[in-house]
């Protein structure tokens, strides 16, 4: 695995550098586990839902591919970008489900319960606190903002806390101290909602 590690983040580094032939060589790498991640997020929808685990990498890959010249650390760098790629893909989604459902943009959350151990599903009646949680995770971005990378990555990204450390530069313990008081503080905010 360390070797293919080695890999990804060659191929990265030489895309991010203009070479499209190293993204063609990195897709077939990276692809798996991209439908890996998206996979954890759409595990919980109900079945049937209209957002599929491919429409979802093939999207977030869409995206990428259009951030010419972007400049990839390593391969956790890029699985924690994908992991905002898919987690905006699938809040916008949810925005507009709910927008097409109400009749307009406005959400009401009403201050109900987000389970933080479990993603809401985006095609549920839940859509409605998956909306939420990004307007909380905005909120707390801007108090702080290593905390809430730190929730966006082992909560929308599925990244272990090892990974997140290495991803934002941390020791595993300032990961799992951010996580806990980041949760603590948005378990507050949701209930005041």
């Amino acid at each position: 695995m360390a070797a293919e590690a080695r890999d990804i983040t060659a191929l990265l580094k030489a895309w991010g550098q203009g070479d499209r032939a190293a993204l063609d060589e990195l897709t077939p790498l990276v692809y798996g586990q991209l439908r890996k991640l998206a996979g954890q997020y759409l595990r919980k929808e109900r079945a049937g839902h209209s957002l599929q685990t491919t429409a979802l990498v093939h999207e977030a890959y869409l995206r990428l591919v259009r951030a010419d010249g972007a400049n990839w650390n390593d391969r956790v760098h890029f699985f924690a970008v994908c992991a905002t790629v898919m987690r905006r893909i699938l809040v916008d989604h949810a925005r507009k489900r709910l927008s097409a459902k109400r009749g307009g943009p406005a959400v009401a959350f009403g201050g109900a319960e987000v389970d933080l151990d479990q993603l809401p599903a985006h095609e549920s009646e839940r859509a409605i606190e998956l909306v939420a949680l990004d307007d909380a995770l905005t909120v707390l971005a801007a108090l702080d903002a290593r905390r809430a990378r730190v929730i966006e990555l082992r909560f929308f990204g599925g990244l272990s806390v090892e990974e997140t450390a290495q991803a934002l530069d941390l020791s595993p313990q300032t990961v799992m101290r951010d996580w806990k008081l980041a949760r603590a503080w948005l378990t507050r905010e949701l209930r005041g909602m």
